[in-house]
């Protein structure tokens, strides 16, 4: 640095001679260097607009896509809804079935209910009538056999065929 200092000749500093080596290799090799630059550059930017045509047309691809999904999902849920609404239709129209149907097996239950409660007490009428029939049959045997005189069995023996006749026709 001293040197340099010293001497006031441009041409005998070493930075002069950098600075001329410098320009003499930009322009030897300058041009093949920006040549071969421009070149990568070039295929880069081909490389980055043929990203960009294909991000565009990938863009589109799932736009249409996203149309397509949109119809079928409006389509698939109008028919969520239509058979929705359908099922509401055919299940109160079940419902209203298994009513009217539990309606009429309660109805029937009370009239079998109802039917049998009349043979139960037609059934304990009879019950009641032999019951009271054999204690009656009991009892006229006990005092027929303890009251009747032979003479007066005889007697009313005749008595009930003489009203035999008048006792069919009434009944």
């Amino acid at each position: 640095m001293e040197r340099e200092a010293l001497t006031s000749i441009f041409w005998e500093r070493p930075t002069f001679w950098v600075a001329v080596a410098f320009v003499l290799f930009l322009v030897l090799f300058g041009k093949r260097l920006f040549a071969a630059l421009a070149t990568m550059l070039d295929a880069r930017a081909a490389a980055i607009r043929q990203e960009l045509e294909e991000a565009a047309r990938l863009r589109r691809e799932a736009e249409d896509m996203l149309r397509e999904a949109t119809k079928r999902r409006e389509t698939a849920l109008a028919e969520a809804t239509t058979l929705l609404e359908k099922a509401e239709i055919e299940a109160a129209r079940l419902a209203q079935a298994i009513r009217d149907e539990a309606e009429a097996s309660a109805k029937r239950r009370e009239e079998m209910a109802h039917i049998r409660i009349t043979a139960a007490e037609k059934a304990a009428l009879a019950e009641l009538r032999r019951a009271t029939t054999d204690i009656a049959i009991a009892a006229a045997r006990d005092v027929i056999a303890r009251d009747l005189t032979p003479a007066a069995g005889a007697g009313l023996v005749d008595q009930a065929i003489a009203g035999l006749p008048s006792a069919l026709r009434a009944a």
